[in-house]
C-alpha cells in the first residue's frame, strides 16, 4: 500500500501551504482517505493524478489565510484536524499553532489535579475542562484553554460538543510562541467576555499570574513561583504547591 502523508507533509512535497491543501480537501478536488473526525490522509500519486486530471491550476491564494479577520466559528467547523496542531479564533482570525510540549503538559497536569481536588469539594456541582476543548465566547472569537472551569451556577452554557460562553476560570500556559497571545491578544478577549479569573503561567520564567475581573479590568491578584505561597481570596483553602508545579525531572 502507498504511503499516506498528512496535509502538511503534502504541502511541503508540492511547494503549496498546507492552507491550499486544505482548500482542495473542502472542494473535493483531491483524494483524500478519512482516518476519523475530520482526520485525514492522503495518496501522493493519488493526489497528482488528481491534479493533473481535472487540469487544476495549482496556486497559492493572494493570501493563505484569505479571511484572515473574517474567521468565524462555522468556518473553524469546516478546518480538516491537522495532527500535531492546534487551531482558534481570535477577533476573526484563524490562529495556528504546533501541539503544546512535554513540559506544557506536566504544568497542566500537575496544576489541574490540584484544582480539580479543590473545586471537588468547593463547588462539587462544577467541572475542570482540559484542552482541547473548544469555548466559543463569540462568533469570530473560538478559544482552547489549558485549563477551564466552569460552576454549578453556569452549567447552561456546556454544549454536547464545546463550552458556549465564558468560564469562572480560564488558565493559559504559555508557549515560546504565544507569549504575546496570551498575554494581550487572549487577556483583552477573555476581559470582553467578562471571564472572572484568568491565570497565566509562564514556563519559562516559571511565574504564576492570577487575575481577577473587577470594574471592567482585571486586577493582578497573585504573582509567584517555587518558594512562594499561594494564596487566593475568592478561593480560600486552595493550596498550591508551585514547587512541585514547576518541577522539571533533572532528565530535562
Amino acid at each position: 500500500m502507498e504511503k499516506l502523508y498528512t496535509a502538511q507533509e503534502l504541502a511541503d512535497m508540492l511547494n503549496l501551504s498546507v492552507e491550499t491543501i486544505w482548500r482542495y480537501t473542502r472542494q473535493k478536488k483531491i483524494p483524500t482517505i478519512e482516518l476519523g473526525n475530520k482526520q485525514y490522509r492522503y495518496e501522493k500519486e493519488a493526489v497528482l493524478a488528481a491534479l493533473a486530471g481535472g487540469n487544476l491550476s495549482v496556486k497559492e491564494e493572494g493570501h493563505v489565510y484569505a479571511k484572515q479577520g473574517d474567521y468565524t466559528y462555522e468556518d473553524y467547523l469546516k478546518l480538516p484536524e491537522e495532527p500535531g496542531y492546534r487551531f482558534e479564533i481570535l477577533e476573526g482570525f484563524l490562529v495556528k499553532e504546533p501541539s503544546p510540549s512535554m513540559h506544557h503538559q506536566r504544568l497542566s497536569r500537575e496544576l489541574g489535579r490540584r484544582l480539580m481536588t479543590f473545586f471537588d469539594n468547593y463547588d462539587p456541582e462544577g467541572e475542570l475542562f482540559f484542552a482541547p476543548l473548544d469555548v466559543t465566547l463569540t462568533i469570530s472569537n473560538v478559544v482552547q484553554p489549558d485549563i477551564l472551569f466552569i460552576s454549578g451556577a453556569r452549567r447552561e452554557i456546556m454544549r454536547q460538543e464545546r463550552i458556549d460562553g465564558p468560564c469562572d476560570l480560564v488558565v493559559e500556559i504559555m508557549s515560546p510562541t504565544n507569549r504575546r497571545k496570551d498575554r494581550l491578544r487572549k487577556m483583552e478577549i477573555y476581559r470582553k467576555a467578562g471571564i472572572p479569573h484568568y491565570w497565566i503561567v509562564d514556563p519559562e520564567e516559571d511565574t504564576l499570574e492570577t487575575y481577577k475581573f473587577k470594574d471592567a479590568s482585571y486586577t493582578l491578584v497573585f504573582a509567584g513561583g517555587p518558594g512562594d505561597e499561594f494564596t487566593h481570596p475568592d478561593f480560600p483553602g486552595l493550596a498550591l504547591d508551585l514547587d512541585r508545579i514547576f518541577h522539571r525531572p533533572v532528565f530535562e
